[in-house]
């Protein structure tokens, strides 16, 4: 970034700010209000405001909010719409600010489309690139594991976006790690999505209400991480009736209950969830091993309309996970990790246009891991405490305008220690209360303007002003933000977007099986704060009234001082790990081309991405370049599901991928009483990721029937899901480990694949 002047780029965006105010003061009303679900009452993210007279529109806020300040004509034509429901059509006449609430109707059947002509989507309107909504109704119509709905699953099927191992929830972003991921459910961070051994993630569907992900071009309200913004809210409660919805399923049971606490006032919601892995797996163990794993998930949330300028949220979540494994010979461990979060938030209108948003949020994750193998004792303890304040402004002074600003300030209170060291019958287990605590503090200013600057062409500027700081150090970066639009006609449109990205925590992954697991560490004097530099051009055209949005996506990402630990350290008892760490830099590149169709029986959409990651760190590899750990050249998924009438949807996911990469061993050499961890052979490695696994593939299919049933004389909706996972039994590779043949005395790669075909049942409930 050397060579570019702040000042500069600050003053571009507002002399622009000013301009546009001055185009618009011939402008005559506001036109404002909430877009809601006429069953629930619940607040409808991103619904599309259409202004057919004028060929322009907008989109909802998180809180279901839209503002328009239109030019006063005799009539104008508005169109409301939302995927999934049923478009409303409005004739305005006003000579004043008007504000409009609007309730949409869920479509009771797609089997009938519902087109009017004329609409516009955001894939192809507004000057945003790189985002994917994702439809969390689909979601439930797709096969999965073990029966079990899960949102990390479905991103995993998105173009940009590779899974780690077979059946877990990781996910790896253009080229990032997984700590490059921000999650953020109701504005509080999860810094671990995932349950025990990545097989489900944290977040229960059922208590879902929109889940965005966003890869590049990222607004100036977005930091802290590299490569992808996964925002995703809670629902509020239906504010009109109780009702409920659960599920049983193979490993899992829960239930979400919510309602009205004073009718179209104030709503709950409520939803937990619990495994009983422990339960099926004890009869399987062998005689004198121990098992005992559960984890649970508990999401809640209130809302209090407190008048029609001001209302209120209070959200909580809790997830945790609690594993014992000991075996008479072999390995054993004991893994404790979770998260916690709670989230107050405070929306005011100052007015029709000016929107308020403040929100106090206070979260924690905690890892205690120790595990015994051989004749090696390890043990990694890791935990963050946040207390975060955000205030964030949005101002829609005209039509096709939209300004952003705010702050957010966090602090952090940060432990971590590990020790590793030969089995002994002492081995004593770190005690958490004597790990050191470090405090540092983490704040952003931004400002992002979305406007129109000429016919066809738009923009979305931004900038942020991120900082950290702690007793030792003090950084204060700027991230300069821009994503312009070019609208070819109608239904098509070009757009390239710029950002760059600065992370002040860092997850290194472990380099040896002395480190049972990943640690986070903050940033210090000898660390420097993670940077990336993202390009990005595509083209997005909709077809058949946006039945059809497809896109095609180049981008090129540089990412500076990545981190791993030096080949063959060992932790110590301490937060000061630096010396053990080495420093390097990435670079990605790719294409991502995706299909969706979002209406009719037929519903769906097919990804696929070519790309390539390299890392290079002076003090590994011999300085050499060599593939990311994640890195795969081809990725292809489809995700269809068909409606064959009311009761019957069937569903089917196609995955295919290019094979990790793995760094194998080149020679041994035998050294008895060598080493601790090493005892008996030293494995020799040349080159760091020199081979790739076998190729991925593996496609699974679901049936579901859904019927309404009475019980007690109420009618609920009852529903069995029939699923299949790998139908076909694909051996696909977990991991790959060396066995010495007795005889030849040779090692031999043995693969190890997880899970084969797997069938599952589940039953659903609605009432």
């Amino acid at each position: 970034m050397k060579g570019f002047k702040p000042n500069h780029f600050l003053a571009f965006p507002l002399i622009l700010m000013i301009l546009n105010s001055g185009a618009y003061s011939q402008e005559k009303f506001t036109l404002s209000g909430i877009i809601t679900d006429e069953e629930t009452g619940e607040a409808l993210i991103g619904a599309n405001i259409y202004v057919t007279t004028l060929e322009k529109g907008t989109s909802t806020n998180t809180y279901g909010f839209y503002s328009l300040t239109l030019p006063r004509t005799d009539s104008l034509g508005i169109i409301f719409s939302y995927i999934g429901y049923i478009p409303q059509i409005k004739k305005i006449y006003a000579d004043k600010n008007l504000e409009l609430d609007i309730e949409m109707k869920p479509s009771t059947s797609t089997l009938e489309e519902v087109t009017i002509q004329g609409q516009q989507d955001a894939n192809v309107a507004r000057p945003q690139m790189s985002v994917v909504n994702v439809p969390l109704e689909k979601i439930k119509e797709l096969p999965v594991i073990l029966g079990e709905i899960d949102v990390l699953k479905v991103i995993q099927l998105l173009p940009g976006v590779q899974s780690g191992n077979e059946g877990t929830t990781g996910i790896f972003v253009r080229g990032g790690n997984a700590d490059q991921n921000l999650v953020l459910l109701d504005e509080a961070t999860v810094y671990n999505p995932s349950h025990l051994f990545g097989l489900f993630s944290t977040f229960n569907s059922r208590a879902l209400n929109n889940v965005t992900l966003i890869k590049g071009g990222f607004p100036a309200q977005y930091g802290g991480r590299l490569s992808s913004i996964l925002d995703i809210s809670m629902k509020e409660g239906n504010n009109r009736k109780f009702q409920g919805e659960g599920g049983i399923g193979l490993v899992t049971s829960q239930l979400t209950l919510e309602g009205p606490i004073k009718k179209e006032k104030a709503s709950f919601i409520v939803s937990g969830r619990r495994t009983y892995i422990d339960l099926i797996l004890t009869p399987f163990l062998e005689v004198g091993n121990s098992s005992d794993y559960h984890f649970y998930d508990i999401n809640g949330k209130v809302n209090w309309k407190i008048s029609s300028k001001d209302r209120l949220f209070f959200s909580f979540f809790t997830g945790k996970d609690d594993a014992l494994y000991n075996e008479t010979k072999g390995i054993s461990y004991n893994i404790k990790f979770g998260n916690s979060a709670a989230t107050l938030r405070w929306n005011h209108l100052f007015g029709q246009k000016l929107f308020l948003n403040t929100s106090l949020i206070y979260n924690t994750y905690e890892q205690d891991i120790a595990t015994i193998q051989d004749n090696f004792f390890s043990q990694v303890v890791s935990g963050i405490n946040d207390v975060n304040g955000k205030m964030e402004f949005q101002y829609f002074p005209s039509l096709n305008h939209e300004i952003r600003f705010g702050a957010h300030y966090t602090n952090h209170r940060f432990l971590s220690g590990g020790k590793s060291e030969a089995q002994t019958s002492g081995n004593q287990t770190i005690n958490v209360s004597n790990l050191p605590s470090k405090y540092f503090s983490e704040y952003a200013f931004y400002v992002n303007d979305e406007f129109n600057i000429y016919r066809g062409f738009s923009a979305n500027l931004g900038f942020r002003f991120p900082g950290f700081s702690d007793s030792d150090v003090n950084y204060f970066e700027w991230e300069p933000r821009a994503t312009l639009k070019l609208q070819l006609g109608p239904t098509s449109s070009v757009k390239a977007a710029y950002t760059v990205m600065h992370q002040f925590l860092h997850l290194v992954p472990s380099s040896t099986a002395s480190v049972p697991t990943d640690i986070w560490l903050p940033s210090s004097k000898r660390t420097k704060p993670q940077l990336s530099e993202q390009f990005a051009i595509g083209y997005f055209r909709n077809f058949n009234q946006n039945q059809f949005e497809t896109s095609a996506e180049l981008y090129y990402k540089t990412m500076d001082n990545q981190v791993l630990f030096r080949e063959g350290n060992q932790l110590i008892e301490s937060l000061e790990v630096d010396t053990a760490l080495v420093y390097g830099k990435g670079e990605s590149y790719g294409l991502e081309f995706f299909l969706r169709k979002n209406t009719g029986p037929l519903t769906g959409w097919l990804s696929y991405t070519l790309s390539k990651t390299d890392q290079k760190f002076d003090s590994l590899n011999f300085g050499r370049t060599f593939p990311f750990q994640y890195d795969r050249r081809h990725a292809v998924s489809l995700a269809i599901a068909y409606k064959i009438n009311p009761r019957w949807t069937v569903s089917a996911v196609f995955e295919y991928a290019t094979g990790k990469v793995k760094t194998l061993p080149v020679g041994r050499i035998n050294s008895y009483y060598g080493g601790s961890l090493y005892e008996g052979t030293f494995y020799v490695y040349e080159e760091r990721n020199n081979a790739r696994l076998k190729d991925y593939h593996r496609l699974d299919i679901s049936a579901t029937y859904k019927r309404n049933r009475k019980i007690f004389r109420k009618e609920y909706v009852a529903e069995l899901v029939f699923g299949v996972y790998n139908i076909y039994s694909r051996q696909n590779p977990y991991f790959v480990y060396f066995l010495v043949d007795p005889v030849t005395d040779q090692p031999k790669a043995k693969q190890v694949s997880l899970l084969p075909i797997l069938p599952s049942l589940s039953y659903n409930f609605k009432f």
